[in-house]
């Protein structure tokens, strides 16, 4: 069965397309088979990445390792069984559909609260969580005590994500490996940037997190975008030079994938 990694926040503007697509791509230039699927079914920017990718290859006469996208299938209601949800049905048949050909499926989920973003924690093997470096976003996991920054319990995030482990325990699963990023780290060591950790690893150890470092703010990823790429893309497309920053975003991928100990991936990219 293929390894399901899930990159989830109910909170928009976090880097989750950015770090999914990354991963994907990566495992991709490993030689894993990869599969990916976008649940934000109106923003699809994981599944626009994708597109964007495989439309530059095209225009570049390139060939780069791609992850294999999968929509969400279109289902007749008549079809339906008894009380069974439209959206359950259609991300089965997308995963079974991946999962004979995959190794890994990875699933970018929405910044909000959906009913298949719940479906797909529960799926999880690997629950990766982007979290700007701040007191705004951690909210979304836990509430903390204005005076001294003290954590006084989840939030609506954690709870889902412990429903989720809820689910996978009464279905024999295996408990998913949760690992909250810290991305848009600021340079300096700033008082706030201390804090946070503080908080993070209070809070990991309450309810069994890892944290591992994330991306640093880079205008690199905005220019990726639109062409589908990359940072590991840089050298082979010969499109952008490898400055310093772009030397160190690498090695950041480098460090977040080794964080993720995936079964089977060395970390070599």
């Amino acid at each position: 069965m293929a390894h399901i990694i899930v990159t989830g926040n109910e909170k928009g503007g976090s880097g989750k397309s950015t770090t999914a697509m990354h991963i994907a791509t990566a495992l991709a230039r490993m030689g894993h088979r990869v599969g990916a699927l976008d649940l934000d079914v109106r923003q699809r920017s994981f599944g626009r990445y994708i597109e964007n990718r495989v439309a530059f290859c095209e225009r570049e006469r390139l060939t780069l390792p791609t992850p294999q996208y999968a929509d969400l299938p279109e289902v007749d209601p008549a079809t339906l069984a008894p009380n069974e949800n439209i959206n359950d049905h259609r991300l089965g048949e997308a995963m079974a559909a991946l999962d004979a050909d995959c190794d890994f499926i990875v699933i970018d989920c929405p910044g909000s609260h959906t009913r298949l973003a719940q479906v797909a924690h529960s799926l999880a093997d690997t629950l990766v969580t982007p979290l700007n470096d701040s007191f705004v976003d951690f909210d979304l996991l836990a509430r903390i005590d204005p005076n001294t920054n003290a954590v006084i319990g989840p939030s609506i995030y954690a709870e889902m994500v412990w429903q989720a482990r809820q689910l996978r325990a009464q279905a024999g699963l295996k408990p998913i490996d949760w690992i909250v990023l810290r991305n848009r780290l600021g340079a300096q060591q700033m008082h706030n940037k201390r804090k946070v950790g503080e908080a993070l690893d209070a809070l990991a150890r309450r309810i069994g997190f890892r944290v591992a470092p994330g991306f640093s703010e880079r205008v690199i990823f905005r220019e990726l975008f639109p062409r589908g790429l990359t940072l590991l893309d840089l050298r082979d497309t010969g499109v952008e030079q490898l400055n310093i920053s772009n030397v160190a975003a690498r090695q950041e991928l480098r460090d977040l994938l080794a964080a993720l100990r995936l079964p089977g991936v060395a970390v070599s990219v």
